[in-house]
């Protein structure tokens, strides 16, 4: 059986790959959603040798189906965002520790010691859910940040806005995390000149504001805050690991996850690098749940695994993806 130690001290592809393969087969076995997804493809797990021959579960199953690899009790249910009505997704966990290893050794692999920060989160449209992974993650991040100006803001931006000059000024580290609405709001009310700050966001206009590319976005962000890169996490609820951009759109993940492009046309061949197509997941860290997620992101892979997501699919039927509903 694969534990928390092999997956979160990964060094190598070939052991990335060694310990995919046997996830594959593990949630086969024991989750019946997968294995009915993987057999009405005529997959046979006997032959698949390769990241690119697992089959990638689309996430809406996660709204539909209950998406676990064992019995145990459920810990932690995260369900996504959505409007009056919408199914939204659920990913039912039955060990929060393993979410908590993979966000607590992604941000040190990629930024350092939380407790070198001060913490301030902006997500509203999060904070007033009570079961957004997300700020499951913020909120023990701000407690691990041992900081007593660590803290979430709602709709009191005049008080942020005097505590992120302030302490900037003072030459603490900050991380100001935010939802893309919320951080434009805050620009239009305060013109900054940050020198001390990390300014990241988690996407999502939420329908507050019209979509923008990423290219406008960043340049209208790192205009209004003064800063010279706009950092970005990708991340969803039906993932227990994070990925982050330090700058320019450029995600890296840990080593315990990976990205495989899919072909549009074809939702079961996988792309090569340079090529935009839909975004499959590997989260080594969902192993109770499923670890091969096909997304609705469009985006490209690099040669290094890093990667860059350029848009969504449109809601309507996936081109290519008529094998996605059981």
């Amino acid at each position: 059986m694969i534990n928390a130690q092999n997956i979160f001290t990964i060094s190598s592809q070939k052991q990335f790959e060694k310990i995919a393969l046997k996830i594959f087969r593990f949630q086969y076995e024991n989750s019946l959603v997968y294995k009915e997804f993987c057999d009405f493809l005529d997959t046979d797990i006997q032959i698949v040798k390769s990241l690119q021959q697992i089959p990638f579960l689309p996430i809406q199953f996660f709204k539909s189906h209950k998406v676990v690899s064992n019995n145990d009790s459920v810990q932690e249910t995260f369900t996504s965002s959505g409007t009056t009505g919408m199914l939204t997704s659920k990913h039912l966990v039955t060990n929060v520790s393993l979410y908590e290893q993979s966000y607590r050794n992604a941000f040190s692999t990629f930024y350092g010691n939380i407790e070198n920060y001060v913490v301030l989160a902006l997500l509203p449209s999060y904070l007033e859910r009570s079961s957004s992974s997300l700020i499951y993650m913020v909120k023990d991040l701000i407690a691990h940040s041992n900081n007593e100006n660590s803290g979430f803001y709602l709709h009191n931006y005049d008080e942020l806005i005097v505590k992120l000059i302030e302490l900037d000024k003072s030459g603490e580290n900050l991380l100001l995390i935010g939802v893309t609405y919320a951080l434009l709001d805050l620009i239009d009310q305060q013109n900054f000149q940050l020198k001390n700050t990390i300014i990241m966001e988690t996407g999502g206009m939420k329908g507050k504001r019209k979509e923008m590319i990423r290219e406008e976005l960043h340049e209208v962000l790192c205009n209004g805050f003064g800063v010279q890169t706009i950092h970005s996490e990708y991340g969803m609820t039906e993932l227990l690991s994070q990925a982050y951009s330090l700058g320019n759109g450029i995600f890296e993940c840990p080593s315990w996850m990976q990205l495989l492009i899919r072909d549009t046309e074809d939702a079961l061949t996988i792309i090569d690098n340079g090529k935009t197509g839909g975004v499959n997941v590997i989260d080594l860290a969902n192993i109770n749940s499923c670890s091969f997620i096909a997304t609705q992101d469009l985006g490209k892979k690099y040669a290094n695994n890093s990667f860059e997501i350029l848009g969504r699919f449109d809601n309507s039927d996936i081109r290519g993806c008529n094998l996605m509903v059981i």
